[in-house]
Formats: C-alpha cells, sequence, structure tokens
C-alpha cells in the first residue's frame, strides 16, 4: 500500500513508459582513443564466472550466465537502458510500429490485484466481444490474477494469431461472473484520436507516439476542419502518454508551429548525439512517399491551443509540451510531467538482440532539460474537482534509483506521501470513482482546458488560487 503507483499498461505494446527512441539500428564500434580495458577486473569476471561453473549448487548454462551478465551490466547505468533479448527486441519493434497480437485492451491493476479493463480499442477482438471499460479480470485462462505483476498478464494475454484465451470477467450490476472466449488477433492501434466536442472546439489525443503517429494526427486534425472549418480552440491530450519514437513527437509539435522551427535538441558523449531537430520532413517524415503534414489547413498553425498533460505524460510527450510553451503557442494545463528526457538509442547486437543505451539528453528549444524536471504546466489543474486522484501517488522519473541527473535545474520529484492514512483515503476514494474516459463528458481537465479557451474561469488544484480567468490572444492569433 506504501509504494507509489504504476501507470496503466497496452496489452501488447511492450514498450517501456516514458521511452523515446531514436530509431537507429546500427553495430555498435569502438570509439577511437579509448584506454585499454581494465585487466584486472576483467580477470575477476572470468574468476567469478569459473565459480559459478564449478560450485554453484546446479549446473549453468553457458549463454544464460553470458545474457545475464550483459543484461546486468547494461540495467546497472539507469533505469531506461536495457538489454533487449529475442522477446524484448520483437515486442519493442512492434510496438513503435504501433501493431501487435493480442486483445486489444488497454488495462490496469486494481486495487484488489485484478486487471481493471481501462478501454477496449475500437474493432478488436475484445471489444467486438462486448468487453466493457471497468471490467475486472480474474482469471486468465485457468489461472487466477492475483498474485501476478502486470508484465505477467500481459504475457499471457499475447500470444500466436488465432489462437485462443479465456477471461473471466467481473462486471458491475451482473450478479455472476462472466466468461469470455476470445481469439487473439494483430491489433492494430490508432496512436491519435478526436472529435468536436462541442460547436468551434476540438479534442485531440495522442496516446502513444509511434511509427505511424504523424500520419494519423494529419489525417485527424484535417477531418476535425472538414467537420467545422471555424474552430475557435483546440485541446491536445497527452495525458498518460509514455512516449514512443522521436520523430512522432518532432511531427506532432512542428504541425502547430511554423515551419522550420527548432522543436527539440540533444547532448551526449558522441558526436552525433549533439543535434538539433527542427519542424522539417527530413526529422519526422519516417516515409519516403511525402510531407504528412503539408496539406494541413493553414489555421491549425494560429487556432488557439491548449496541452494536457500529467504525472504519466513522458518522454516525447514533454518534447511536445516543453516546444509548446516555450513558444508560447499553447498553455499547459494539468499536473507536472513524468520527468524522461533522456534519449535511448537501439544499438543491434544481432539479427534478434540489441542494447538499449541512454546517449543522451533532450532539451526544451529554450535549452531547459527535461531529465527529472519535467514539464511544469502554466495552470495546473487536478484531475477531478476534489483532487488529483491515483495521479497524486504514481512515481516520476525523479523518484527512480539510478535515474539520470538534470544537469541545468534542480531536480523535481513527487512529494513523498509516506502518511499511510492519505494514501488509503485516495485509494477508498477511487475505488468508488468510475474511470475516466478521457475526451468523455465527466472528463473535468478537458472542462477547464475549454474553459480557458472560451475565457472562462478554470479551477485550479489544490494549494493554488481556487480560479485564474484566461488570458486570451485576440480571435484568430495565437500566442507569440
Amino acid at each position: 500500500m506504501g509504494k507509489k503507483l504504476n501507470n496503466a499498461g497496452l496489452i501488447g505494446l511492450g514498450v517501456v513508459a516514458g521511452m523515446a527512441v531514436s530509431m537507429q539500428f546500427s553495430a555498435m564500434a569502438q570509439k577511437p582513443g579509448e584506454p585499454v580495458l581494465p585487466l584486472d577486473e576483467l580477470r575477476q569476471l572470468a574468476d567469478v564466472y569459473g565459480l559459478i561453473k564449478s560450485d554453484y549448487v546446479e549446473p549453468v548454462e553457458d549463454r544464460q550466465l553470458l545474457t545475464q551478465a550483459i543484461s546486468g551490466m547494461v540495467a546497472s547505468l539507469d533505469p531506461h537502458s536495457a538489454y533487449l533479448d529475442k522477446k524484448a527486441y520483437a515486442e519493442l519493434r512492434e510496438g513503435s510500429q504501433g501493431k501487435f497480437v493480442g486483445l486489444g485492451i488497454e488495462i490496469g491493476q486494481s486495487d484488489d490485484g485484478y486487471i481493471r479493463i481501462v478501454s477496449p480499442i475500437e474493432d478488436s477482438p475484445a471489444y467486438r466481444a462486448g468487453i466493457k471499460a471497468g471490467d475486472l479480470i480474474t482469471r486468465l485462462d485457468s489461472t487466477p490474477v492475483k498474485g501476478l505483476s502486470l508484465d505477467e498478464s500481459i504475457k499471457k494475454m499475447r500470444g500466436e494469431p488465432h489462437t485462443k484465451v479465456t477471461l473471466t470477467i467481473l462486471r458491475k450490476d451482473e450478479p455472476q461472473p462472466l466468461v469470455f472466449n476470445i481469439v487473439r488477433e494483430e491489433i492494430h492501434q490508432k496512436s491519435v484520436k478526436g472529435k468536436i466536442v462541442e460547436s468551434g472546439y476540438a479534442w485531440l489525443r495522442v496516446a502513444q507516439f509511434q511509427e505511424p503517429t504523424v500520419d494519423d494526427l494529419a489525417a485527424k486534425i484535417s477531418d476535425l476542419y472538414r467537420q467545422d472549418p471555424n474552430l475557435k480552440g483546440m485541446v491536445l491530450d497527452l495525458r498518460n502518454d509514455p512516449g514512443g519514437v522521436l520523430q512522432g513527437a518532432i511531427g506532432v509539435a512542428a504541425a502547430f508551429l511554423p515551419k522550420d522551427t527548432a522543436i527539440v535538441s540533444t547532448n551526449g558523449q558522441l558526436p552525433d548525439s549533439k543535434q538539433t531537430f527542427y519542424g522539417r520532413a527530413e526529422y519526422y517524415s519516417l516515409r519516403s512517399d511525402g510531407d504528412a503534414l503539408a496539406k494541413l489547413p493553414e489555421a491549425v498553425k494560429q487556432v488557439p491551443l491548449v496541452v494536457l498533460v500529467n504525472t504519466g505524460s513522458a518522454s516525447a510527450s514533454e518534447i511536445v509540451a516543453g516546444a509548446l510553451q516555450d513558444y508560447k503557442r499553447a498553455t499547459i494545463i494539468g499536473s507536472q510531467t513524468f520527468g524522461k528526457g533522456s534519449v535511448q538509442t537501439i544499438r543491434q547486437l544481432s539479427a534478434d538482440t540489441a542494447v538499449k543505451l541512454t546517449t543522451a539528453r533532450y532539451y526544451t528549444p529554450n535549452g531547459r532539460s527535461i531529465q527529472a524536471k519535467g514539464i511544469v504546466p502554466d495552470l495546473a489543474v487536478d484531475e477531478n474537482e476534489d483532487g488529483d486522484g491515483l495521479n497524486s501517488l504514481r512515481m516520476r522519473e525523479a523518484d527512480l534509483e539510478k535515474h539520470l541527473s538534470n544537469d541545468r535545474e534542480q531536480e523535481s520529484g513527487k512529494a513523498k506521501r509516506d502518511e499511510m492514512e492519505e494514501q488509503i483515503r485516495i485509494l477508498a476514494l477511487e475505488k468508488k470513482r468510475k474511470p475516466l474516459e478521457y475526451g468523455g463528458t465527466e472528463d473535468f481537465q478537458l472542462r477547464q482546458a475549454l474553459n480557458h479557451l472560451k475565457g472562462l474561469p478554470v479551477h485550479l488544484a489544490k494549494g493554488e488560487s481556487k480560479l485564474v480567468q484566461a488570458d486570451l490572444p485576440p480571435k484568430g492569433k495565437a500566442k507569440k
């Protein structure tokens, strides 16, 4: 109970929360001029290897020992560097492409130890079977989910296409458990969705930054302007967006900023890690058949914009929010973001294994380091009218062991909440609350974003002024 809560996961995506990957798949090479390897330490490593082989209670395979040695060496660096075995490497590539084999449900851990359905993905096997938001999974085939970690449950729900998994479901107002037999399929998940929430105002959500994100975003924005050519305001929702591919973040920010604007810069040891990325197709396009943003309505560059963020907004989400904040192109509303401001580059070791290695830090256009600090919103607004809910208990980058430091500003972790009574109170309150549907009629933060766009009072978070009156730019003009 006293531990901080982890964010919800997506079945089968297999992408580490808060990861923004520089998609460079290249062989590793030793830099010229490096010092010779430390022979004494290498001898110790060889001695320990020999001791395990000769003295351990059971025989251990050479491959297992060497793989675990590599994994431990990389994992000791920081929370986001990792050795990717065949399965992990395949899952990372699937997640970045926006497709995976599974059931098509977004899940989280419930307070009772069950798996809570956050939302079924539209037109997925789970959606067609009748799975609903708020359902609780109690069994996967014959295995009780109590005692399983979220990752273990995800692995059981994934599998080969056309294979079956049986879910036992508890549903509110149903007297008996429900049993669903669902056939796994390859799921193609749209990372972008949106709608006209009321006349003149649109809501646009990016759930994760994937290879198709820029194309999906351009198509959705064009569709919104076809529905309402005279949009007076737009809300870009990045809440609980854990990140993804860097090109997606550059493209999303570029959609709202003047062409050729600097979006983000990086700095690390290698010469090619010292870069600035601009709002041009060469930096965000992963296809060779043109610029997805070229045909966007010109009005999208000037439409008044609010960006919604929370503690679950990480990495690529923070790049977008930081760029739009620095240029005063958008008002950032919500709670302080996760603070994942480091670059992970994929270095391929073999045909099916790789190392995900932290190679640089990210900086906003004004030179702010995102790492272990995050993006502080312009207007702090809680998730609910009566408080920030589970968001207030979630861990941030600065709370992680061995996290990379912020090299330019004071770090900012979550306020310590060791008081058991306070955590119990928050968990009990959230247990009674029905799952939040982002973009729905009861989305409190979205309502405050719309209030700001309309020039109406905004209810700020506890500890802030209770109300704030929006200071809007002139109609049709963006803040500069």
